[in-house]
């Protein structure tokens, strides 16, 4: 991985807008910093397209949408992804499957998390997954005692 100070100045020049993963590339230990904060604002201004690309849940991603200065943010491993559209103050909402397989998908979900959870002693759901509108997140490091590698896999 290089900055991008080492592209030649003719390469930079074509550069249109930036994917970017949230967790520990955006952030530092976890936490938006004030400068990764700040590079965005510059990135925006200076015309770059930018859409963030995480495995949080969709009530981050309107948060995300509304809040930063990205133009969408890509959600719960690419279900959805939502756009937040200044001209008419409205948010877009843009899901792979639509509400009817969603529903479908949760009531599988449900059954495959209480099977994760039964068999791997120690796991818990995500406490974000409240927020999630297409998957699951079963908790093994963050929120609960770090399970050894050969526990998750």
């Amino acid at each position: 991985m290089r900055p991008l100070s080492h592209f030649a100045l003719k390469d930079r020049a074509n550069i249109r807008g930036l994917f970017f993963d949230i967790d520990d590339t955006l952030t530092t230990d976890g936490k938006l910093t004030a400068d990764a904060y700040a590079a965005m604002w510059r990135a925006k201004a200076a015309g770059l397209m930018q859409i963030a690309i995480t495995g949080r849940p969709a009530g981050w991603c309107d948060h995300i949408a509304r809040m930063w200065p990205g133009d969408a943010v890509v959600g719960e491993n690419g279900a959805l992804y939502f756009r937040y559209d200044t001209a008419v103050k409205k948010l877009e909402r843009c899901y792979v499957t639509d509400a009817a397989m969603r529903r479908t998908n949760r009531t599988r979900l449900d059954v495959i998390a209480t099977q994760i959870l039964r068999e791997v002693p120690g796991s818990a759901m995500a406490t974000d997954q409240a927020y999630r509108e297409a998957d699951i997140a079963i908790d093994y490091c963050e929120d609960v005692t770090r399970l050894p590698v050969k526990s998750v896999l």
